[in-house]
């Protein structure tokens, strides 16, 4: 088997995490957030180089992360794009020669484990393309904006309000984190005929091939930060995690 590649995206505008410090650099229990990822993919047998994207902003903080933590696995950190298919692109394209597999994750998961990267690996060698995710939990409900007049003495007014269009059946629902894993002919092919549209996960590419995502069950604890909120419960689940 042709070896697998990780490519960290950690070039995200992150606008809703609302700090001047990027969330891939921001602290969980004192280590910057993308060094558990980091620290993971490094560790796994099958993993054989990390290419972590990184804005111009934060390209030298990570860099001094990989070299103080000795990251060795860490072959590349090249410049992100405008969007996350650019910055995915911009990684694709200085793949090593022996890559047969790629694996994506976004910097600001630090939780994933081992054994589920594991399990994604092995589920890709056999369909070609993993995804890792979790049962919805929650209700959900699709919204839609609405204005309603409202009668005062002086004037009508129309503020605008959020309302519910539908409650969507939540049985086969699933919330997709990352990792995913590609065979490499299958990524590559993806984003030559689909790499334009803007998509929020890359399995979206390959579902528009007519090709079968495969989906192994995840954990809860994989978060993706967010927010400043996330920090919080993120500290909760990092005294778990030795990096």
């Amino acid at each position: 088997m042709k070896h697998v590649s990780a490519i960290v995206l950690a070039a995200g505008k992150g606008l809703r995490f609302k700090s001047r410090i990027p969330k891939a650099l921001a602290r969980i229990n004192s280590k910057p957030v993308i060094l558990y990822s980091l620290h993971t993919l490094s560790k796994h047998p099958s993993v054989k180089d990390i290419i972590v994207v990184a804005n111009d902003r934060i390209a030298r903080k990570v860099t001094e992360v990989v070299r103080r933590f000795n990251i060795k696995k860490v072959r590349r950190i090249v410049r992100g794009g405008g969007r996350r298919q650019d910055s995915v692109s911009h990684a694709l394209c200085v793949l090593d020669n022996n890559t047969g597999w790629v694996l994506i994750h976004d910097a600001a998961r630090p939780f994933i484990e081992s054994a589920c990267v594991t399990a994604l690996i092995k589920q890709a060698t056999k369909t070609g393309a993993a995804i890792v995710g979790v049962p919805v939990k929650a209700t959900i409900k699709q919204v839609r904006s609405s204005e309603f007049e409202v009668r005062s003495k002086s004037k009508k007014q129309k503020p605008k309000t959020i309302v519910v269009e539908r409650t969507l059946n939540r049985e086969g629902l699933w919330e997709i984190q990352t990792p995913q894993v590609f065979k490499r002919n299958l990524i590559f092919k993806a984003y030559r005929k689909f790499g334009r549209l803007d998509v929020t996960d890359d399995a979206i590419l390959v579902e528009k091939l007519g090709v079968p995502v495969s989906v192994v069950p995840g954990s809860y604890r994989n978060i993706k930060i967010t927010t400043p909120e996330d920090l919080v419960i993120a500290e909760a689940i990092a005294k778990k995690f030795k990096v």
